[in-house]
């Protein structure tokens, strides 16, 4: 972290390195795929490349993110730089700042995030303003709730029709996180059913099982979870 004079104007970046071993746990596990996938004969060589590809994307991604990436605090508010864009907003739209912890984070991956919320309810990361870059989140975010005070013209009290807004926003996106989770589950049990395709056929339905299946699975949970948090929502809050 930089600060200037002792202001409102900081700066969170990279200062330490990434861990090692979740950066060398993506590596084997993307190179173990590529080349068990490689070796099956029957399998389109479309399946092996793309899946390479997509894993350099990542990875180069996460490249610019942990070179490029920060969290640039000033006067007029608050803006996130990630690996190629760039998300900000005036002191006026933001509604809180808060550190979370991360439930059941692995011992290599963070245990705390920081988000900015706004005043419709909305949220995003803030780059680097996590345990992996300093010693104490919660601490850190409290200095810059105290030092933002002036510039946002009011204080950090809780309204209820936003606070309303992060409820309801949160289950929509518990909801596509748990579809996310059942379409990888679909994923992985396509990838069994293709491995036991292998014994007993030729040409066994790899675009199907690596593709449909995944998606399809996925955009039912998306549409039935949506659904059921709709309807728990009152009707009071159903209007933003």
């Amino acid at each position: 972290m930089d600060t200037y004079g002792g202001g409102i104007e900081r700066e969170y970046r990279k200062r330490r390195k990434t861990p090692r071993s979740f950066a060398l746990g993506m590596g084997v596990l993307g190179l173990t795929s590529v080349f068990h996938m490689a070796r099956q004969h029957s399998t389109p060589s479309w399946v092996p490349v793309s899946f390479a590809v997509l894993y350099v994307v990542l990875f180069v991604k996460m490249g610019l993110y942990l070179r490029r990436g920060r969290t640039l605090v000033g006067a007029r508010g608050i803006t996130a730089r990630r690996a190629v864009t760039e998300r900000g907003r005036a002191w006026h739209e933001i509604y809180d700042i808060r550190a979370e912890p991360i439930p059941k984070a692995p011992a290599s991956a963070r245990k705390w995030l920081t988000y900015l919320y706004d005043t419709e309810g909305r949220r995003f990361v803030l780059p680097h303003l996590d345990d992996w870059q300093l010693d104490d989140v919660p601490a850190e975010v409290a200095a810059l709730r105290e030092a933002a005070a002036l510039h946002r013209g009011a204080g950090w009290e809780r309204r209820p029709q936003v606070e309303a807004l992060i409820r309801r926003r949160a289950g929509h996106r518990k909801a596509w996180e748990r579809a996310s989770i059942g379409g990888m589950v679909a994923l992985f049990c396509g990838f069994l059913l293709w491995v036991a395709f292998l014994f007993t056929t030729d040409h066994p339905p790899t675009f199907l099982l690596f593709l449909w299946l995944p998606l399809g699975t996925f955009a039912v949970l998306a549409a039935l979870l949506n659904w059921r948090w709709e309807s728990q929502v009152p009707e009071a809050q159903q209007q933003p």
